[in-house]
């Protein structure tokens, strides 16, 4: 039995096979990078104000300014949007100086926009935090996903998870541009939250586990995040010409549409079938990727005879079985170097999902076009992972990520020091603030891969994905704070990535080196190098070796460390 890596090998790395999975899939990450931001535009609040039945219906028009009081915002002095003058009784439009509430409704601008979900529900004044709550319901859905993408994948495979989930998140996406109420966009929202989400795990690992080692690295931080970043920079074009929030959401739906037919192109992942038994379906796959890239493979690709794919997939099932008992989350913080890799990379992640998705929400609270803002934004992304992309194959990956979260969080606390008068200067500032968090937003997952070790990096990604699904919840709440006052939520993801930038100086270096399996490989933080007690040391060395080898561990047999060996030859 070969292992799997070398069983492939005569594939090559770059073929017609492998340059078809590496396009088909990074394109379905098109309509997420549209989708997940399109709330910029279609939870913008329009300019407003109280509406009063005796007076013209258009927004501002005349004699509001004697029926509504007024009221400075960001240095303007503007009709007050959540109060108007009481009308005295039986006057002829006559008002008193006592204020009430907006009891007839809004009139709402409709220079930018002709309806938005906040002037369909109208989610202004008592109701302002049912809009940044819409977008913390989708944030939400995003580990609920995760988790479903992991238990489906692993019990149903990979592409029956990713065609499934893509068809479901197309079809949601369609059904949110029919909603009748917020409540049901929100139950909605939440869905698509969850779908979205779920395809693009299963994509990523369906994508990795097809994809050769050079081709999986490029795949990761340049394939996904670049058609990403081509959805987002789509975004804006769409929301410019399509003004109607009902109308671009379905707009927004169709690339969904058009991209499904193209799933059928991928086949399952060789490496799930070899975990299911199934030699034969995997052999099948690698001999047509073969015949694609022109090549003519060996009789016998895993060197086995098929005779004994039942033993192996009996084997491989009780070990799998065994194996999911072994490690537990709790291994995390067993020993003092997992412990504080574990906690600084869920700050790590914390921040940068936080950032990335605050300063890309606030963008409509930019001085300027929003259109215009929103597609630098986009802009920014694509030098961004392009940059992080070359630094990853050259520079030290302790260099890049505190030199990315200190000058991100330095360029973003700037902004407070800019004169009112130069709006540019603080766009840009923005701009290249969101290009280095951009490019910290694909790095960070690559970095976490090589610090956690093989027994526990399931699980360790899995609990930073819950972190970063935490920030990015709060992160609608940190760009509506930018309706009042525009210089307050630069000042805290600035703060944040300054601490978290301060932080990631202790990380140990990973560049170059094989990935750790074991915990007791994992290296110490910089300015805690432990040199743990003979006894401590033996201990926890030996409990690894027993877990990985069957030996010394309870119910361990030599029955099961052949079954282990048999495993192993797979990964």
């Amino acid at each position: 039995m070969k292992y799997y890596e070398e069983a492939i090998n005569f594939l090559g790395e770059w073929g017609n096979f492998q340059i078809m999975v590496f396009i088909v899939l990074s394109l379905s990450y098109i309509p997420i990078g549209f989708m997940s931001l399109a709330m910029v535009f279609l939870g913008d609040t329009p300019p407003h104000h109280c509406r009063v039945p005796s007076l013209n219906s258009s927004y501002g028009g005349l004699g509001y300014n004697l029926s509504i009081p007024t009221e400075e915002l960001k240095g303007e002095t503007i009709l007050s949007r959540c109060r108007r003058y009481t009308e005295q009784e039986n006057s002829g439009s006559v008002y008193s100086n006592d204020t009430e509430g907006c009891v007839d409704g809004w009139v709402f601008s409709k220079d930018r926009y002709e309806s938005t979900i906040v002037t369909e529900w109208n989610l202004v004044c008592d109701d302002a935090w049912k809009a940044p709550f819409t977008l913390t319901v989708f944030f939400t859905g995003m580990p609920v996903g995760s988790f479903c993408a992991g238990l489906l994948s692993d019990r149903f495979g990979r592409k029956i998870t990713f065609v499934s989930t893509k068809a479901l998140e197309t079809l949601i996406s369609l059904l949110l541009a029919f909603s009748n109420s917020w409540e049901i966009f929100c139950v909605v929202y939440f869905v698509f939250g969850v779908m979205s989400t779920a395809s693009c795990c299963a994509c990523f690992v369906l994508g990795s586990e097809l994809l050769s080692k050079s081709a999986r690295e490029s795949f990761g931080i340049l394939g996904v995040s670049l058609c990403f970043a081509t959805g987002y920079a789509f975004l804006p074009l769409y929301a410019y010409f399509i003004r109607d929030w009902k109308t671009l959401q379905i707009g927004l739906s169709l690339f969904g549409i058009l991209y499904m037919p193209l799933c059928w192109f991928i086949p399952e992942s060789p490496r799930w079938l070899i975990t299911q038994g199934r030699l034969q379906e995997a052999e099948a796959i690698i001999r047509a990727a073969a015949k694609r890239n022109g090549i003519t493979p060996p009789e016998d690709i895993f060197q086995l005879e098929h005779s004994a794919d039942t033993e192996v997939s009996q084997a491989r099932s009780n070990t799998k079985s065994k194996a999911r008992d072994k490690y537990t989350f709790f291994d995390l913080l067993r020993t003092a170097n997992l412990r504080n890799i574990t906690l600084i990379c869920i700050m790590m992640w914390f921040t940068k999902s936080l950032m990335y998705y605050s300063l890309s929400l606030n963008t409509s609270n930019l001085d300027g076009d929003p259109y215009r803002n929103c597609l630098i934004s986009a802009g920014t992304e694509f030098l961004g992972y392009t940059f992080v992309w070359f630094a990853a194959r050259y520079a030290p990956r302790r260099f890049i990520l505190p030199f990315a979260f200190l000058l991100g969080g330095s360029l973003l606390l700037l902004i407070q020091l800019v004169p009112t008068e130069l709006s540019w200067l603080t766009v840009t500032l923005a701009m290249t603030g969101r290009l280095v968090v951009s490019g910290v937003f694909s790095f960070i997952n690559v970095y976490s891969t090589e610090l956690f070790p093989t027994v526990v990096r399931n699980m360790g990604m899995g609990v930073c994905s819950m972190a970063s699904g935490i920030a990015s919840a709060v992160s609608p709440y940190i760009a509506h704070i930018g309706t009042y006052n525009k210089t307050l939520p630069f000042i805290l993801m600035g703060t944040v990535s300054l601490f978290s930038g301060g932080l990631s100086l202790l990380l140990p270096e990973t560049k170059g080196e094989e990935l750790k399996q074991l915990i007791t490989q994992v290296k110490p933080i910089r300015c805690l190098v432990m040199v743990p007690s003979p006894e401590a040391d033996s201990l926890s060395y030996s409990t690894d070796r027993a877990r990985e080898t069957g030996v010394g561990y309870p119910s361990a047999t030599s029955a099961g460390m052949k079954k282990n060996m048999l495993d192993e030859v797979f990964f």
